[in-house]
């Protein structure tokens, strides 16, 4: 199915946010993920299921200053 990924067209089998995160090698990263614009805490990926045409959003935190 095609999906946005921040901002990006993408192509991808995954059923869930949880699962997009494990193929994009994210599985146990800390990262802010948000489904069509509604943050999805990471305890609710695998229950948070991808339909085509999705706009996902997924950012790491930065340090620095």
């Amino acid at each position: 199915m095609q999906i946005l990924l921040n901002g990006e067209p993408i192509a991808t089998d995954a059923r869930t946010l949880h699962e997009l995160c494990l193929k994009l090698g994210l599985g146990e990263a800390k990262v802010a993920t948000a489904l069509n614009g509604s943050f999805v805490a990471a305890t609710k990926r695998a229950a948070t299921e991808l339909a085509p045409a999705d706009e996902v959003e997924i950012v790491a935190p930065r340090q620095g200053g």
